[in-house]
């Protein structure tokens, strides 16, 4: 299978083309509940999921009334198996006009799958939130956003399971993997199966390498300030800042999964801080979801060729 190049290409002469300073952010969601933690020992096995008390209702309808407090629409990544299990909540978000998206089925990280496993994966979660969407679903995030250069069959796989755009490179390392060695602004990726558009996670400088901070942990622990500035950094290199946050995170009363000291420290510093970030983060800005930025400056996107 032909590898995926991620370097730089010269860009078309097409418009129109984000401003610097002046792009959208977009805010996301990746909807899955409090065991939904990876790689930690006490995240229990699928077949258990159904005997766990939940949170991602309460959490998730939370999050629904921030941005209708504010007119926001978001992208929210649904976990395929949470969609099943609370269908309310898809109908709900599109009742309020956010985008639906793809978080996969089993919330595995694709290193792990075969790319037959990862199809089958993949194909389930969209067919499942498109019966109850009742619209087409075109984007996925990888769990943990778990491409990696091991992966090179992942583009060209998700495109066959029928998605048309992508958020899972993180290009910074990182626990799960990451491309550091990414672009990172949106671009197509263009091969001989198709074209598929790339949204990396937003990072940004701060020496010495890049983090992202505007979702997880880093959104957690820093300061609403500091995201603020980093933002606006990357704003003005005319890349879109992707904003991405978990249910589980505004409640600072779930219950918790046993695991490391430092990982503890990952997962549940700062909780009671997320929810006044978000809220500040959506006041802030202005967002616009996935498929509305496709709509306005897809075709300026840069390509990248396999």
């Amino acid at each position: 299978m032909p590898q995926v190049s991620l370097t730089r290409t010269k860009a078309p002469d097409t418009t129109p083309r984000p401003r610097p300073g002046e792009v959208e952010s977009i805010f996301s969601i990746d909807v899955e509940d409090w065991y939904h933690i990876l790689q930690v020992p006490g995240t229990p096995a699928i077949h258990l999921w159904d005997l766990l008390p939940s949170c991602v209702e309460r959490d998730f309808m939370r999050l629904l009334d921030l941005m209708s407090e504010r007119g926001v629409h978001a992208t929210c990544f649904f976990l395929g198996w949470v969609a099943r299990r609370f269908p309310s909540l898809v109908h709900e978000a599109v009742a309020r006009g956010h985008e639906i998206a793809s978080h996969g089925f089993a919330h595995r990280l694709v290193f792990q799958m075969t790319a037959r496993r990862f199809r089958e994966d993949s194909v389930s979660a969209r067919c499942i939130l498109e019966d109850l969407a009742g619209c087409p679903v075109r984007g996925y995030r990888a769990a943990g956003f778990s491409v990696i250069d091991r992966t090179p069959w992942f583009f060209e796989t998700l495109l066959e399971a029928g998605y048309e755009y992508d958020s899972s490179v993180f290009p910074a390392a990182r626990q799960h993997g990451g491309i550091s060695t990414a672009r990172r602004a949106p671009y197509r990726l263009v091969g001989d199966w198709g074209e598929l558009i790339e949204f990396p996670i937003s990072v940004a400088d701060a020496y010495p390498r890049a983090f992202c901070f505007f979702g997880g942990g880093y959104l957690r622990l820093f300061p609403l300030w500091l995201i603020r500035r980093m933002a606006h950094k990357v704003r003005a290199e005319a890349r879109p800042v992707i904003y991405y946050v978990h249910p589980r995170e505004i409640n600072p009363d779930h219950p918790r999964l046993r695991m490391p000291l430092h990982r503890r420290f990952k997962s549940y510093v700062n909780l009671r801080t997320t929810e006044p970030k978000v809220a500040g983060i959506l006041s802030e800005f202005p967002m616009i979801t996935f498929q509305e930025y496709i709509k306005r400056y897809g075709d300026s996107l840069e390509q990248s060729n396999v």
